[in-house]
């Protein structure tokens, strides 16, 4: 006997016929069942048919994390459709730019945010928008309330693409990760092993949406686990300590920025933090001080690496290896092989450096209409992370550098050429160079050396505003100085490691 694999479009309907009473998803003050979830996402499916979205059709979503983007997701899970997860925190243009380049067909958004989606919207070719709250444009809740109310599931195929992740490219143009039914199985199954999720858990999601782990790390693995996520449109220390407390909250992800704001706050030694079992943090390693920290509030961290094209995870650190090896990436996950090679791609000895390889079910099918860079990047059956580390004689992988000069602020990847493209449209600057250099809130923030045009003299606000009006607020350089020249090799390539050494870039 034989039986096929079940896409996530299966997932929420499944889940309501098992537990259709327990609740699903807190969200503000509204607490939503299975039953209920599965209901609107079943009428949502309707809704995006009735305008014209089929399998392999692009969705467009432009939300904050909330009800409506969970309802949108399985809909789109359901349909065979594409989910597009547009990020909040970019410019106009680049919005423009992930539309065109998916073909997305229906964007959802929320009405909060009219102003910037008219301002792209004559330039970009929608067959329908749907507002979440009141806007111009016809209304999510009233499509939804005309739409029937029952829909079947897709039969899609493991390798059927689900979701289109936008990840900044070091060409200065961001590359749409094409993650499958497939890789959202994998991944959360293996986030399931590692992290022992239960069907009474309650985990505290106050990643966005837009990223991949805003899904993948918590978020399906505790649905399917018949557990509650607790949704936050933002981040808010203050208030994530009161919801782990009134909530009663077993486990939460976060990014380093994320635990020390949480342990900066003033009533953190006294906060009511004895329900929660597991705290998972990824996007750049933990500070000894600070797991310490919480190991005094009876707390222990969960570490993981990472990238989108794996969706996203590569690598733990468990809790009890989480001081000792302070600093590494970890082991991989059950089901994923993780090596460091040399330029031959074979694995080298311990203590030795290459790039990190990754290969498994997880591993994206490649990237959106890029068949050159998804063959450059996928070589030899490996994802090809752009990451040097090395292998201790454990298991354990560290990142020692990065190929790609990407830095991470705040959690954000930051990747300089994308910053450097548009400092060199800046009518005074005749170079420009960006480098990662630390910082104790962001972990990272973007210095930019810049070379001015002869007779120029642009000032660091104005380069700063310039980058603002173009660059989601995260990738605008937090410093700006100025230079006669940038070093570069005799190709012309501008050599970092001498601008790190001379700024004190990370």
């Amino acid at each position: 006997m034989t039986f096929a694999f079940r896409s996530i479009g299966f997932w929420l309907p499944r889940r309501a016929e098992m537990t259709p009473a327990r609740v699903a998803l807190e969200t503000g003050d509204a607490r939503i069942t299975y039953a209920e979830l599965d209901a609107r996402a079943a009428r949502c499916a309707n809704a995006l048919a009735a305008a014209g979205v089929g399998p392999g059709d692009r969705v467009a979503a432009y939300l904050e994390a909330g009800r409506e983007y969970v309802e949108v997701f399985f809909a789109c899970a359901r349909l065979g459709a594409i989910l597009v997860p547009l990020s909040t925190r970019l410019a106009a243009a680049e919005l423009q730019f992930m539309l065109d380049d998916s073909g997305a067909s229906v964007l959802v958004y929320d009405a909060a945010r009219a102003d910037v989606v008219k301002s792209f919207r004559p330039q970009v070719a929608l067959h329908a928008v749907l507002a979440v709250g009141e806007a111009d444009d016809p209304s999510y809740e009233a499509a939804l309330a005309a739409a029937a109310p029952v829909r079947a599931p897709e039969d899609c195929a493991s390798d059927d693409v689900l979701a289109i992740f936008y990840t900044s490219g070091t060409t200065g143009r961001p590359k749409g990760a094409m993650l499958t039914h497939g890789n959202f199985f994998w991944t959360n199954l293996n986030m399931a092993l590692a992290l022992d999720l239960t069907g009474d858990e309650r985990s505290l999601v106050v990643l966005p949406l837009f990223h991949v782990g805003g899904w993948n790390v918590n978020t399906l693995a505790v649905w399917w686990r018949g557990g509650t996520v607790v949704l936050e449109p933002a981040f808010d220390a203050a208030r994530a300590l009161d919801l782990i407390a009134t909530r009663r909250i077993t486990s939460m992800m976060g990014v380093p920025t994320v635990y020390q704001m949480l342990a900066d706050q003033p009533g953190f030694g006294a906060a009511d933090l004895s329900s929660l079992r597991v705290c998972v943090c990824g996007g750049a390693p933990l500070a000894v001080p600070l797991i310490r920290r919480y190991q005094e509030r009876g707390l222990h961290f969960v570490q993981g690496y990472g990238l989108t094209e794996a969706a996203p995870n590569c690598l733990i650190v468990p809790s009890e290896d989480a001081e000792r090896k302070a600093g590494a990436a970890g082991r991989p996950y059950f089901f994923a092989d993780v090596r460091v090679a040399g330029f031959d791609g074979e694995p080298v000895a311990a203590g030795e450096t290459g790039e990190i390889l990754v290969r498994g079910p997880s591993v994206m099918k490649g990237y959106w209409r890029r068949p050159d860079e998804t063959a450059e990047t996928l070589r030899g059956g490996w994802l090809h992370t752009g990451d040097v580390g090395r292998i201790d004689d454990e298991g354990y992988v560290f990142v020692v550098d990065r190929v790609k000069d990407m830095f991470i602020s705040g959690g954000e990847n930051v990747y300089p050429a994308e910053v450097e493209k548009v400092l060199g449209e800046h009518p005074d600057v005749a170079d420009a160079a960006v480098i990662g250099v630390s910082d104790e809130r962001w972990g990272e923030v973007g210095l930019a050396i810049v070379v001015a045009r002869a007779g120029a003299r642009p000032s660091e606000e104005d380069l700063r505003a310039f980058c603002a009006a173009r660059l989601a607020k995260f990738k605008v350089p937090a410093r700006a100085v100025f230079a006669q020249t940038l070093p570069r090799n005799p190709t012309g390539k501008i050599l970092k490691p001498e601008l790190r050494a001379l700024y004190g870039g990370s």
